[in-house]
């Protein structure tokens, strides 16, 4: 479970660092918000990576160094995306990345982590923390409006 969702946060993180660097090139001030928005949210996509991972292997080690190699495609995806994509950017291209970012991550989210969590008996846990999610990126959106 730990290496599918260290998969698939990697997945959901390339083309999130292109989002996030699309937004900051667009409007500094809104994609500062992003990227602090985006650094929160981090925090428990990391957890929900480590966790899985410590409790199958039991080695803190490979658990942070899955985390870290997830994360490290946000920047990896702002770099490639955007060398590939300048020449052709539009709003269009700037829809389509933004939906690949939630589109990825909601399908993880319902096809396998509430069904698991669901399986090993704590799907109020999965509930209150899918709620939790939603209540910390709506606070940071708001708190963080320029």
């Amino acid at each position: 479970m730990g290496l599918l969702i260290a998969l698939v946060v990697a997945l959901h993180n390339f083309p999130e660092g292109l989002a996030t660097f699309l937004v900051l090139l667009e409007d500094p001030a809104v994609g500062l918000a992003v990227a602090v928005a985006i650094a929160i949210h981090n925090i428990p996509e990391g957890i929900a990576i480590a966790a899985p991972v410590h409790e199958g292997t039991g080695s803190r080690r490979k658990a942070m160094a899955l985390s870290v190699a997830a994360g490290l495609a946000e920047p990896a995806g702002a770099i490639l995306g955007y060398a590939i994509l300048a020449p052709f950017i539009t709003d269009a291209v700037f829809g389509v990345v933004f939906a690949a970012v939630a589109g990825v991550m909601v399908f993880i989210s319902l096809h396998e982590l509430i069904p698991a969590a669901r399986q090993h008996g704590r799907p109020m846990l999965a509930a209150n923390g899918a709620i939790a999610g939603m209540f910390v990126m709506a606070a940071s959106l708001l708190l963080l409006q320029a």
